[in-house]
């Protein structure tokens, strides 16, 4: 099952039934893959379920497909929930939110501050990076994709999470994440604009039960230092799994 092309089908799957496929994957599949009727293929929801189905109609916008066996996956693992101030870069943002998807965070949050650049958003077009991300890496899960959020909401909303994480860039002492990280709990952290966070909101974050950390001692871009924290969440889970 493995071996078979994975395709991404936003609504219900069930077993002995037909869905109809979105005219751009069914484009891929035709003109693209070269598939035809009686081809199997995977379909995954985003939510843990994953099915195999046999082609029922291929064409260049339009692909039916008859569903033969359905089964559901268990999210394995603690949650990461990846808080960023997002820059006005488009195109970073967007390599964020892939590559962050291929290394399994639970939810990514784009994050207002008083520094922050106002981000382009395209919910549409974003979502498609997640759901191409999930397929590419071979995931069954889709990361929840929050609206932006300001940073005392953020506060307030995730104040239950049992690790909670700010990485800035002030020059206090503070411990490598590498040395906080635990592998017992749902773990959020949070990463600032380019212009880092004030002061005031370091102070409003320790407040709230927030601990300092540091990446590194490199100076790290918004994205960089980003993928580095859910890189290593990513390492750590695994090995605990």
């Amino acid at each position: 099952m493995s071996e078979l092309h994975r395709f991404f089908y936003a609504g219900p799957i069930a077993g002995n039934s037909i869905v109809t496929l979105d005219a751009d994957t069914a484009k891929h599949i035709w003109q693209v893959l070269r598939m035809k009727e009686g081809d199997h293929i995977l379909l995954t929801d985003g939510k843990g379920t994953i099915a195999e189905g046999e082609i029922h109609t291929a064409e260049r916008h339009k692909c039916n497909v008859s569903i033969t066996k359905v089964s559901f996956t268990a999210r394995i693992g603690k949650m990461l929930h990846l808080c960023v101030a997002f820059t006005k870069n488009n195109s970073r943002n967007e390599w964020l939110l892939e590559k962050a998807t291929e290394l399994g965070v639970g939810s990514i949050i784009p994050m207002t501050t008083s520094r922050s650049e106002k981000a382009h958003v395209r919910v549409d077009r974003w979502e498609k990076i997640l759901q191409s991300a999930i397929l590419q890496s071979q995931q069954n899960y889709l990361p929840i994709l929050a609206k932006i959020t300001p940073l005392p909401q953020v506060l307030k909303q995730y104040e239950d999470v049992p690790q909670k994480f700010v990485a800035h860039c002030i020059d206090v002492k503070k411990q490598s994440l590498a040395e906080m990280l635990k592998p017992e709990g749902d773990t959020i952290i949070l990463i600032g604009p380019e212009g880092d966070f004030t002061q005031e909101e370091v102070n409003l974050c320790l407040g709230s039960g927030f601990k300092p950390v540091s990446l590194g001692k490199q100076r790290l871009r918004t994205e960089t230092a980003a993928i580095a924290a859910a890189a290593y969440f990513n390492v750590m889970s695994d090995e605990q799994n």
